[in-house]
């Protein structure tokens, strides 16, 4: 891989990372709702989870998805139904927990449940495909995937972690109930809204 394609796998990771999606949205309601240090699990959950996926999809399973499209068609309706009821479970959010859970309603997402959820993240699907993609060559293959692993293992938890910096900033702002409740409706709309690439 040239130090140009390098360059670019980066930006690629960087963006592709950053920009809001299910997992950013969920770890911005996270980080308001129980802090930053409560939100690590989640975090690192994502990390794992999407570095397992893309090389997955690296070794062959992108090729089983092409083969056999009613795969492709479940993980994205069972995607749906769970993003759906993860912007309830936000949306219906009405205090924060403290940073010790002592108070407050809810857990927030653990390590195990991240991980499992990018395998029914439309977005983290699009980016992995579009990953190996685009920077693997079919020279080095093998190399070439574990490359783009690398980069994204990385790129991404740093970039998702700061989402939840941004809401855990945000925690004393919306410590009033009215904003809170607000916030989160927000937040649920905008999740269901991240949807409707995938159902186009």
């Amino acid at each position: 891989m040239t130090y140009q394609t390098l360059y670019a796998l980066v930006l690629f990771a960087f963006t592709t990372s950053f920009t809001p999606g299910p997992n950013n949205m969920m770890l911005f309601a996270s980080g308001v709702n129980f802090g930053f240090r409560r939100t690590i699990p989640h975090m690192l959950g994502i990390g794992a989870g999407f570095l397992f996926l893309l090389l997955c999809i690296g070794f062959g399973m992108g090729a089983l998805l092409t083969a056999v499209p009613v795969l492709y068609t479940a993980l994205k309706v069972i995607g749906g139904l769970y993003l759906l009821w993860i912007a309830w479970k936000i949306g219906s959010s009405r205090s924060l927990q403290t940073e010790e859970g002592a108070a407050g309603e809810g857990q927030p997402m653990g390590f195990f449940a991240a991980a499992a959820f990018q395998w029914v993240n439309p977005k983290a699907w699009v980016m992995a495909v579009s990953g190996m993609a685009a920077y693997t060559s079919l020279e080095n293959y093998w190399v070439s995937v574990l490359i783009v692993g690398l980069v994204f293992a990385l790129v991404n938890v740093p970039c998702v972690s700061a989402w939840a910096g941004f809401g855990s900033a945000l925690r004393d702002w919306l410590s009033v109930p009215k904003r809170l409740k607000w916030f989160n409706i927000t937040m649920a709309l905008l999740l269901v809204a991240s949807l409707w690439p995938m159902l186009r």
